[in-house]
């Protein structure tokens, strides 16, 4: 170095003929380049800090109002213990013992830096929690911290968590403090502190990938200097956010920890060099700052702060054999070289960004201005009850329009997400298994995902699956021989087929009516859940009803009207219940011509059985336990087998041979083939039998035992009486047959056309109706209530003076970006 010093005089002695031509400039000239130059510095450091200050109040607002703007912005990640906190101190060029409050463990701070010259001291003001104002400035440094702390501490009490994202805004003016905003982040950690929840450096790490994630913000990575490329857990981290290091500026924190570790030129430049860890084209900052953390004046910190940069050159210097390769390296060593190139990188973004920023502002502006012309609308409609009708009566039409469609069929909204699978409709409406099947029915398209007219068919398929998996119900003998022996002591001839047909009938009415209000409620939640369907389709599609003004913000009647949709649906819902019960009784009636037709129709051995059994006399005397015939020979008051069909002269039953001799006798005998006479006895039309004295006794008698020996001649089979097992079983049989044929009819015939008229017909045609009859049939204060409920108006009213101080936010940063741009 000495030697060119010296020779530097003599190479200046030789005339460079270009030199040489070049007037010699006066003083006045050289003043006046010397002016032109700061001016031109000037100009630019004033175009710079006013890009600063515009972007500072937008990232305000933007935090204020939830906005999401792509401000360029720093984010700070890195380990906890890596050094961030020590370098934000360093930037703002005062401590505030910021480490000592941990605020990067929990909830990021963001860091407005300002650089005033005339700010000797620091002046430090914290944005109000969901404001765009600040609060007045602080000045003591403690008292930056303790607010710090204890907004944090609140903050996440009435959250109830552990790490919140919601940021700290803290605004610094001062005049040793660069044009730099900084977002802190919490720093990641391997294990959660003693009483924070376990998932804490999870949910750390979670906050900080999505702060770090926008691709309008840049990344500031810490590290120490003590931890390997080749092991850094968090470098993986950061390579998961910007896998090129395109956003990234990676900063190696204290470095002085390492520099007694070299001592050859070669182990110097390989560290910096991050031995290829990070790309040829990726160059670290390597930074060490003061140790002492005792109490220092401002101005003592910042002369350490550059002292320890001094100290760290002269080091590789002096004290490393060979040095290092200043002119490579050394532009990336030391603080003062990061400080300047994060403000010169910021304020090349934001130059950059400022076009895009200023289109996105007037879409901003304009977006506030048509919600405010809504609320507007709003407030105007609260005095207008007969335009708020109108709206209102518009908006029901237009719901119960898409109904309709959703019932006829449609595949808009997408069924993949709105639809629902058998199963999902069982869960969500709280119906599991159909009552009394214990299998699982299993319905054509059951794991589609479906909604309207098709969900309702495909229930009413699985109703009918439902229905016809269920057999007639085991009857126990108790119940048989109690219906049985009291339909025989009524008299008659047709005890067992009687006995059978009650029997199947209160088996389908105790079986099938569960079904049926099941069936019932399921298609209700059908056509319940078609409300929100419609709410989406209105919102999405262009309504037949062009004028219909949007009713979003008004709760109050949008929840009366899905009230009043789904209170006529469960109206629909008792309906169908009450016919298709009346149905169920009608088929299950002793009137109901279902059992007869079966009787007369049968064939094979039930019917044999059926016919036989019925013209057994004893039946009185017959045991259907399970013992038996074992237990008939024990019964002292049963006759002999040989004389079961003898039985003595009575009022009511004579011998066979006086029964023939008095048919014959008697000319007006009826014939045993009417199937009028099928029950015994004629009656007249008011229902009471038609006697005609004691002269047509006989004649009736004599016609009941030609009856009997007409179909007994026709079986020509054994007498069962004496087998209880196999008439028991024949009882089960004859009312599984009855029972199937009620089920027949009911779920062929009259329960489809029962809900299909029940539930699509009044949807289709009288909904509307029915809807507008309750909410729009009341007197105008009744009306309003829907809309201005007790506090709404001032509700209406903070909503938009909110949305005019947001909007007067935006038109003035909208006309800075203005500005800034013409002087781009």
């Amino acid at each position: 170095m000495a030697a060119s010093a010296l020779s530097s005089p003599a190479v200046s002695r030789t005339p460079n003929p270009k030199l040489a031509a070049a007037p010699p400039q006066s003083p006045s000239t050289r003043r006046a380049v010397a002016d032109a130059a700061s001016a031109a510095a000037a100009a630019a450091a004033a175009d710079s800090k006013a890009r600063f200050e515009a972007y500072n109040r937008l990232q305000a607002a933007a935090v204020a109002f939830g906005e999401k703007l792509p401000i360029p912005e720093i984010v700070a990640i890195g380990g906890q213990s890596d050094g961030k906190s020590s370098l934000l101190e360093a930037l703002l060029g005062f401590r505030f013992n910021v480490r000592e409050v941990e605020m990067g463990t929990r909830r990021p701070l963001v860091l407005q830096m300002v650089h005033d010259p005339t700010a000797l001291e620091p002046r430090c003001r914290f944005q109000e929690e969901d404001s765009e104002e600040y609060g007045s400035p602080m000045v003591v440094a403690s008292a930056i911290a303790d607010l710090i702390k204890q907004r944090t501490e609140s903050h996440l009490r009435k959250i109830q968590a552990a790490v919140s994202s919601k940021p700290i805004v803290m605004r610094a003016e001062y005049a040793h403090c660069p044009n730099l905003t900084i977002i802190d982040t919490p720093g990641f950690v391997l294990k959660a502190k003693r009483g924070e929840p376990e998932n804490t450096p999870d949910e750390i790490l979670s906050m900080v990938k999505s702060l770090a994630t926008p691709p309008h913000r840049l990344i500031l990575f810490l590290q120490q200097s003590s931890v390997e490329w080749c092991s850094s857990i968090w470098l993986d981290t950061l390579k998961e956010i910007d896998p090129t290091f395109r956003r990234t500026m990676i900063v190696v924190s204290k470095f002085d920890n390492r520099l007694k570790e070299f001592s050859e030129r070669w182990e110097v430049d390989n560290f910096l060099s991050a031995s290829g860890y990070l790309g040829d084209n990726i160059h670290p900052f390597f930074v060490a700052l003061p140790k002492d953390r005792g109490t220092i004046s401002n101005e003592e910190f910042r002369r350490q702060i550059c002292q320890v940069d001094i100290d760290v050159l002269r080091h590789l210097r002096d004290n490393v054999k060979g040095g290092f390769s200043e002119e490579k390296y050394g532009s990336h060593i030391g603080f003062s070289c990061l400080r300047k190139y994060l403000e010169s990188e910021l304020q090349k973004r934001y130059k950059e960004a400022a076009p895009a920023t200023l289109a996105l502002l007037e879409q901003r502006c304009s977006e506030v201005s048509m919600e405010l012309t809504r609320i507007d609308s709003k407030l105007q409609a609260t005095s207008d009850v007969s335009q708020l009708r109108r709206s209102a009566m518009l908006h029901a039409a237009s719901i119960c329009t898409h109904l309709r469609a959703l019932l006829d069929g449609a595949a808009d909204p997408a069924p993949e997400i709105w639809g629902k699978t058998t199963e999902e409709e069982q869960m969500h409406s709280g119906i599991g298994s159909w009552p009394g099947i214990y299998m699982s029915v299993k319905p054509a398209n059951s794991t589609l995902k479906l909604y309207g007219g098709a969900a309702f068919e495909r229930v009413m398929h699985e109703f009918r699956c439902a229905t016809y998996s269920m057999e007639c119900p085991q009857v126990s003998r108790e119940k048989v021989a109690n219906i049985l022996l009291a339909h025989a002591g009524r008299g008659g001839s047709s005890g067992l087929t009687e006995a059978a047909a009650e029997i199947a009938r209160e088996a389908a009415r105790s079986w099938l009516a569960p079904l049926i209000d099941t069936a019932c409620d399921r298609l209700a939640f059908v056509l319940q859940s078609l409300f929100d369907l419609a709410m989406e389709r209105n919102r999405n599609k262009d309504s037949q009803y062009q004028n219909a003004e949007d009713m979003d913000g008004y709760i109050g009647f949008l929840a009366a009207l899905r009230c009043s949709y789904y209170k006529f649906v469960k109206d629909l819902s008792k309906q169908c219940k009450q016919i298709v019960r009346h149905h169920l009784d009608s088929v299950t009636s002793p009137y109901s011509h279902i059992c007869y037709e079966i009787s007369l129709s049968g064939i094979g051995s039930v019917a044999n059985s059926m016919n036989r059994f019925n013209h057994f006399t004893g039946i009185t005397s017959f045991d259907l336990s399970d013992s038996g015939s074992a237990l008939e020979e024990a019964q002292e008051n049963m006759p002999p087998k040989d004389q079961q069909h003898m039985t003595p002269p009575t009022k009511g039953n004579e011998s066979k041979d006086v029964l023939r001799e008095s048919q014959l006798t008697v000319p007006e005998t009826p014939s045993p083939d009417l199937p009028s006479d099928i029950h015994g006895g004629k009656k007249k039309d008011n229902g009471i039998p038609n006697d005609g004295g004691p002269r047509k006794r006989h004649a009736r008698m004599a016609a009941y035992t030609n009856r009997n020996q007409h179909n007994n001649s026709i079986i020509g089979a054994d007498d069962i009486g004496s087998k209880s097992g196999s008439s028991y079983s024949t009882i089960c049989a004859i009312s599984a047959r009855y029972f199937a044929k009620m089920r027949e009819v009911l779920i062929e015939r009259n329960v489809p056309s029962a809900l299909n008229s029940g539930f699509l017909t009044p949807c289709r045609e009288r909904l509307f109706l029915a809807l507008g009859f309750e909410l729009f049939a009341v007197n105008d204060d009744k009306f309003m209530d829907m809309f201005v409920a007790p506090g709404a108006v001032d509700t209406i009213q903070n909503e938009r003076q909110s949305l005019l101080k947001r909007q007067k936010i935006l038109l003035s940063c909208l006309n800075e970006f203005k500005n800034i741009s013409r002087a781009l």
